[in-house]
């Protein structure tokens, strides 16, 4: 079992910057991929972002490239997500999921994560 909370989200201007932060409970998050998702009004939610377990492959979406980058220190169960050069259109809330794997993979769809976070709202005022 994983549980994850979220930390970090808050209102900034455009082009500002925040750091998302996802605590994992248990002694397993050393063999989580991790991933960030959003979830804007009205709209489906988004995979923005990936790591593997070990921290050594990662994944964006187009949208994000360049802007955001994902990190994790397992020593301290914990995966970020930095937000540069933030735009209107990141405004939702932003979620972390977890899923045990034992190879080295990355994940990006939702049905594909077994845990998630509470979620924490990130808006992005112009």
């Amino acid at each position: 079992q994983v549980q994850l909370v979220e930390s970090g989200g808050g209102l900034v201007q455009a082009g500002g910057s925040l750091r998302l932060a996802c605590a994992a409970s248990g002694r397993s998050f050393s063999t989580c991929a991790m991933g960030w998702f959003r979830q804007a009004a009205g709209k489906e939610r988004e995979c923005v972002a990936a790591i593997n377990r070990s921290g050594g492959s990662t994944y964006y979406a187009d949208s994000v490239k360049g802007r955001f980058t994902i990190s994790r220190d397992n020593a301290k169960n914990t995966v970020y997500l930095q937000l540069n050069s933030l735009k209107p259109e990141d405004t939702a809330v932003y979620y972390c999921a977890a899923v045990l794997d034992w190879g080295f993979s990355l994940y990006t769809r939702m049905n594909e994560y077994v845990y998630w976070g509470q979620g924490t709202q990130v808006t992005v005022s112009s």
